[in-house]
């Protein structure tokens, strides 16, 4: 199997730079203004840095060529550092709500912010860096077949979002006094709950995509792994098929099969034909077939199967 991890490291060393830089221009904006808004989003963009360094470390582990200690590979690294950035998500949708309720309910002071003309195009700045890597990243992810960029572009993605949500809140504030509407000033505060929202969200998002294969759970339904190898001349009966992995990037799957022929030779050949069909169909696949005499022929295509072999 093909090992992407260079391209992967290129691109998380590209985004944890620019994402550093955005970090930094947000946390310098939001104490500069006051605003909660844009110092709940700078702390959602420290997420975005170290969901970066947490992609190059789980990286460096998850070679897809098994050793004698991963004999089935180290691909479900990138799924655990998958799974980091859901944590880390969560952390950041805690935090924003935390700070938000707190300034709504406990802090008694003024909440009028001031937000220059410059400092909103600052922002948009940061808008368009954070469009760049969420597209650059997400294509790179879906090309090399890469979760842990698709995982940190969706986390971007709701970077993007709230970013949108904190300028039209920020844009708010900064004509509170021209249209003489005071209460716009709580824009600030109040469009701090939907950016928790989105926050959570992307981490649901992210767990919802690397769960399963962490879980060994089924990657092809058994009846189309049936259908395939059933078309192999020679096989009679094929039963018990699990299979586990990622659809796409690399499957194992199991099954009994039982053979027209007391020739071992022959047999072999027949499942080799068997793995050649799967892997045309389903794409890299590892596949373990126990070949079993015609007395333990059975109808159930699957573990748990309720439905038997027509």
């Amino acid at each position: 199997m093909q090992d992407n991890r260079s391209q992967v490291r290129r691109v998380l060393w590209l985004t944890l730079l620019l994402n550093l830089f955005v970090m930094a221009l947000k946390f310098s904006l939001g104490f500069a203004t006051g605003s909660l808004s844009l110092q709940a989003d700078a702390l959602h963009s420290v997420t975005d840095s170290a969901n970066n360094i947490l992609g190059l470390i789980t990286n460096r582990f998850s070679s897809p060529k098994p050793d004698r200690e991963h004999p089935y590979g180290h691909q479900k690294f990138e799924a655990v550092g998958a799974l980091g950035i859901a944590a880390f998500l969560g952390i950041a949708c805690f935090e924003i709500f935390k700070v938000a309720v707190e300034k709504i309910f406990f802090i008694t002071e003024d909440v009028a912010i001031e937000v220059s003309f410059m400092e909103l195009c600052l922002l948009l700045v940061v808008l368009g860096v954070n469009i760049f890597v969420a597209v650059y990243e997400h294509r790179v992810g879906k090309k090399i077949n890469s979760p842990i960029l698709i995982a940190d572009a969706k986390h971007t993605t709701s970077d993007i979002w709230v970013t949108i949500i904190v300028i039209a809140g920020l844009v708010g504030v900064w004509q509170a006094n021209n249209l003489n509407i005071p209460q716009l000033q709580w824009l600030d505060v109040i469009l701090a709950f939907p950016v928790a929202l989105l926050v959570f969200y992307s981490g649901w998002e992210v767990i919802r995509d690397n769960l399963p294969w962490l879980v060994d759970e089924m990657a092809i339904a058994p009846e189309a792994i049936y259908d395939v190898v059933m078309t192999v001349p020679g096989v009679v009966n094929c039963h018990d098929i699990a299979s586990r992995g990622l659809l796409g990037r690399q499957v194992f799957i199991e099954m009994h099969l039982i053979v027209n022929t007391d020739d071992l030779f022959i047999a072999h050949q027949i499942t080799e034909q068997i793995e050649e069909r799967l892997e045309k169909n389903f794409g890299t696949v590892r596949v373990i077939i126990h070949v079993e005499p015609p007395e333990y022929e059975e109808n159930d295509i699957s573990f748990g199967s309720t439905e038997p072999i027509q």
